[in-house]
């Protein structure tokens, strides 16, 4: 445009007598484009005096043949004052280095039936907190600090049950009762345990009174100390063995829950042999369940812990999970290329259940809201990403936007477009076509 208006002066410099459009730096002596810019006005037709086609018709074919040119109302496009009202009748004193049009230039219908005739549709610009998302797989589990893995703490054979699958329990509820030689011995052997070292106390208490007396030697004490320290440590080794399987007597010992839950599932039956190695019941706290996200290798970056997570769980369409990232896996699976982040969700009712699957949208933008427009509402020229924006009934503006993170159909703006305003979806090409550069009519579509 800088250099268009640089030969337009030039043209009315050569008609008067000054230099010609070709010497270049004779026009540039007399007239610089910046003196064009902010020279005198034309009072009677609202633009810049030197290039007022109204008053200078001989400037007509020059801008014509430019392809600045309104038709509609004799003057060039990128100065029209009924076009382009916000210019003041003066080129834009920015005019970008590629082939895109300004920021804020306008396109106007002729007619207010032209908008609906040529098919232009537009959507509100939604506000979104946290920007846009990124959507993963997410795979429902039970959280491993609320699960539970019970197995015999002795050999033996399952007497009774007094739990099955479906069961509520609270903790330390007894689950089954299982008979065991083997606690059998151990409790045998607590029972002489604590025998020798009730023996072994009286005797040194004895030996500590002889040796008071007199009557009996320092060495008789020492050796009853010994005999009791020694009664004394097998005592709580027998202690800690039967301790597993807690008090009573016999071979039967009962199997406990550790924690309040469900019992999700039964390994024994009754008069079922079972090894330590065996599993009894797995018993599961579901009021909070977990949720593992596979986030891919690419996104990574943009995902860390204590980003705010929204699941939506198939099967439960109606409603919704929310968390926070509480770890994000240092390692990537050969085989999928994801890391795994992990999610707590809480489940009061207990809708949500283990293997169940869903679709995580993981925030990646900041607290404040920002702006998704459909990806149809966006145009490029070049590296230059163009959003049009309806500002009145068949007046459309033109605006140069930064682009964020794409969400489906839906793509983040971070500058350039206000919530809430207009964005034209259907017909957006047909607006750019009309500001492009070359494109007779520009701003004045039918």
């Amino acid at each position: 445009m800088r250099n268009l208006l640089v030969c337009v002066i030039a043209m009315l410099l050569a008609i008067s007598g000054g230099a010609a459009c070709g010497d270049r730096r004779g026009a540039e002596r007399k007239a610089e484009p910046t003196a064009a810019i902010d020279g005198a006005m034309c009072a009677e037709h609202g633009v810049l005096e030197a290039i007022c086609t109204k008053c200078n018709p001989k400037l007509i074919p020059v801008f014509q043949a430019k392809g600045d040119w309104c038709e509609a109302h004799g003057f060039p496009e990128s100065v029209c004052p009924i076009c382009h009202p916000e210019r003041g009748g003066k080129p834009a004193a920015e005019v970008s280095g590629d082939d895109a049009p300004a920021d804020g230039t306008k396109v106007r219908m002729k007619t207010a039936d032209a908008a609906r005739l040529a098919g232009i549709a537009t959507v509100p610009a939604a506000s979104r907190v946290g920007g846009a998302h990124l959507e993963v797989v997410a795979t429902i589990g039970y959280d491993a600090r609320r699960r539970a893995e019970i197995n015999p703490r002795s050999p033996g054979v399952v007497r009774v049950l007094h739990v099955d699958v479906g069961d509520m329990v609270t903790a330390g509820a007894p689950l089954a009762t299982i008979d065991s030689a083997a606690v059998g011995t151990e409790r045998s052997r607590l029972a002489a345990a604590s025998a020798r070292m009730r023996i072994a106390e009286q005797n040194h208490a004895r030996a500590v009174k002889l040796h008071a007396s007199g009557v009996a030697a320092e060495t008789d004490v020492l050796a009853a100390l010994q005999e009791l320290e020694a009664a004394r440590g097998e005592r709580a080794a027998a202690t800690a063995e039967t301790g597993l399987v807690g008090g009573g007597a016999g071979n039967g010992y009962v199997v406990r829950s550790p924690l309040a839950g469900t019992v999700v599932a039964r390994g024994a039956t009754i008069g079922h042999v079972v090894d330590s190695d065996d599993l009894l019941f797995e018993i599961v706290d579901v009021a909070s369940m977990r949720a593992d996200l596979e986030v891919p290798e690419s996104d990574l970056q943009l995902v860390r812990a204590g980003s705010e997570v929204t699941i939506a769980i198939d099967g439960l369409a109606d409603r919704t999970f929310a968390g926070r990232i509480d770890y994000v896996s240092p390692a990537i699976d050969r085989a999928t290329r994801t890391a795994t982040a992990r999610v707590q969700l809480p489940n009061p009712d207990g809708v949500l259940r283990a293997n169940m699957f869903g679709r995580a949208a993981i925030a990646l933008g900041a607290a404040r809201p920002t702006v998704m427009v459909p990806r149809a509402a966006l145009q490029r020229v070049g590296d230059v990403a163009l959003v049009f924006v309806a500002t009145a009934p068949g007046e459309y503006e033109a605006r140069r936007v930064t682009l964020g993170r794409t969400e489906g159909e839906q793509v983040e703006l971070s500058a350039g477009v206000v919530a809430g305003e207009a964005v034209v979806t259907v017909g957006s090409f047909l607006l750019k076509t009309e500001t492009l550069r070359g494109s007779i009519g520009a701003g004045c579509c039918e």
